[in-house]
């Protein structure tokens, strides 16, 4: 049988796509290399260098999305614009590339062996057994050109998820296979692959990548440009035997060593001339890309700091087993990095294990010393994103720790949550204050489920109960928050209205609202739907910086336009270091 599409709307699709070109970037070796970041940069440089670029990542898992995996798994789920829970790499897309991407440039091999399945129990395949090639190849491909005509695209760049050679991501493999075989010159296919130095023999070795170029090689795909993770720089010895084993042009081999910060990565292979080399193999015109923004954010990433500010984070996800994991919060420690870069500071960050608090005793006379040590007395407190009960009376304890002692406190999500529970328990004295996702026994659900998601989840539809996505709030004026949102980046409309991404199930229950505000703890802002709670704050003489937000700033924070509230936090962090 003849590789050809079964699906009659494919072959439309296909029709429509001509003139479009498709670079496919895979890893090999090792995961965790960059390719991520590789694909952001490649469309950096052809965005700048004036093509609409569209990127698409497919994950091997069979999860839907990956809102439900364990940010200790796979690190911390992207939430973007339209609610979609996606992978990292949404993030470093959208810091890279601008833009927002939406749930078409995230695919799981669970959605697509869902649509394949759904489809034949609906009959659409005509009574045609339905196997692997082409049903599965054929929707692979009809996503790609899904991402390339929703954005208009010139060129699509597809993010391979996982390493060359395992068995749940050959078909994305075969897929890119099929294309080239069907426009052998509009695809080409970047390896981004590890040469590790060993210690005890001092030179890169080169043998890895030629393994995983074998795999490639096994599968018919042959790459036309190799990004070598390593060290330091390559040398023109394994240039040329990446060429000779690899079948590349020594041209085409990529240096990609292990630079300062990932920011500096486009014009490393600007240099290498990567973009050029890469326009001229599909045959664009050749354009120089505008980096002068770019170098500039560079630049001010290297400016000699005068000072460096300590920011403790009290959270429940940083440990997998003996190792601490980045990771888990990885969008909060880009937005931190790039406001740092905007105040022009250094900023050390101290993880705090939220469960090491809860073992304290509260009633233990050296209590207040033995939280001390942990927390470290920093300049700032962030208290992150967080679900479930294991670990929340430590965050709770840090919120209260940061509030006493005039720390500035950014509460994110649940941060925002547990800063509120604090304060009900401390200074309204509401003993017994909590949230009903941890406890139903209590007087005072400070934070609780509205009516509509509650029906939800007494149906156990947890996948339908959280506010996801963008939702606009209103401001109020004179407040802190209004000042800050009004001062950077112009992030709010002249009638006070803001938007920020949500990834929550719980509420405040504004029974509360009236109790809080009279003890000046007030709410300044309320969503434009449902007037729920979105941003709480206790006014700047009772407490430098002490804000909450229910939605996650840090999922719209760009290097180049770093997110109001980071900076302002950064800000009152820096004028609290001594």
């Amino acid at each position: 049988m003849g590789i050809k599409s079964c699906y009659k709307e494919e072959k439309i699709v296909q029709l429509s796509m001509r003139g479009l070109k498709y670079i496919f970037v895979s890893g090999g070796v090792i995961s965790g290399l960059g390719k991520g970041v590789t694909t952001a940069s490649v469309g950096l440089l052809l965005q700048q260098a004036g093509y609409t670029v569209a990127p698409i990542k497919f994950e091997n898992y069979l999860n839907i999305d990956a809102g439900t995996i364990n940010p200790i798994e796979h690190g911390d789920p992207f939430l973007c614009e339209d609610g979609a829970e996606t992978d990292m790499d949404m993030g470093t897309y959208e810091k890279f590339m601008g833009g927002n991407m939406a749930r078409e440039n995230f695919v799981t091999m669970g959605q697509i062996y869902k649509t394949v399945i759904d489809r034949e129990r609906r009959f659409e395949y005509n009574g045609e057994d339905v196997e692997a090639i082409p049903h599965i190849t054929d929707e692979i491909i009809a996503r790609i050109h899904t991402v390339a005509k929703k954005h208009k695209a010139d060129i699509v760049i597809i993010e391979l998820g996982g390493t060359a050679g395992e068995y749940q991501n050959i078909f994305y493999y075969e897929a890119a296979r099929i294309l080239k075989l069907r426009k052998p010159n509009d695809v080409i296919n970047v390896h981004v692959s590890y040469v590790p130095t060993p210690a005890h023999l001092g030179e890169p070795k080169t043998k890895p990548t030629q393994l995983s170029v074998r795999t490639l090689n096994s599968m018919g795909i042959q790459p036309d440009f190799i990004i070598a993770r390593s060290e330091k720089y390559l040398d023109q010895r394994r240039r040329d035997r990446f060429a000779v084993f690899c079948n590349v042009l020594a041209e085409n081999i990529i240096s990609n060593p292990d630079l300062e910060n990932i920011y500096e990565i486009p014009l490393m292979m600007h240099k290498q001339k990567l973009d050029s080399t890469i326009m001229k193999r599909l045959g664009l015109r050749v354009q120089n890309p505008d980096l002068t923004e770019w170098k500039k954010l560079v630049e001010r990433i290297h400016k000699p700091k005068k000072k460096t500010v300590e920011i403790a984070i009290v959270g429940k996800y940083f440990g997998t087993g003996d190792y601490q994991l980045r990771d888990s919060y990885a969008a909060l420690f880009d937005a931190i990095d790039h406001a740092k870069w905007s105040v022009g500071v250094d900023v050390k960050t101290h993880w705090v294990s939220a469960e090491k608090i809860e073992k304290l005793n509260p009633k233990d006379v050296q209590y207040e010393k033995k939280l001390k040590k942990l927390i470290n007395n920093p300049d700032g407190l962030i208290v992150p994103i967080g679900w479930g009960e294991r670990g929340a009376e430590g965050m709770i304890a840090a919120a209260n720790y940061a509030r006493k002692n005039k720390i500035p406190y950014l509460g994110l999500c649940y941060g925002m949550q547990l800063a509120c529970i604090a304060f009900a328990r401390s200074v309204i004295g509401w003993k017994d204050a909590n949230t009903t996702e941890n406890t139903t026994k209590t007087n005072h659900p400070v934070i609780h489920l509205i009516p509509s998601q509650k029906k939800l989840m007494e149906r156990r539809a947890y996948g339908g109960t959280m506010r996801l996505g963008a939702w606009e709030a209103k401001v109020k004026k004179g407040s802190q928050a209004y000042d800050i949102y009004t001062k950077y980046h112009g992030s709010i409309t002249p009638k006070g209205i803001t938007s920020e991404r949500h990834r929550h199930r719980y509420e405040f229950n504004d029974t509360f609202a009236k109790e809080f505000e009279k003890h000046k703890l007030y709410v300044s802002a309320r969503s434009v739907v449902e007037n729920l709670a979105e941003i709480i704050e206790l006014p700047k003489k009772i407490h430098p910086f002490y804000i909450g937000i229910q939605g996650h700033p840090e999922y719209k924070s760009r290097p180049l336009t770093p997110h109001p509230l980071f900076i302002a936090f950064i800000q009152a962090a820096h004028d609290h270091c001594k």
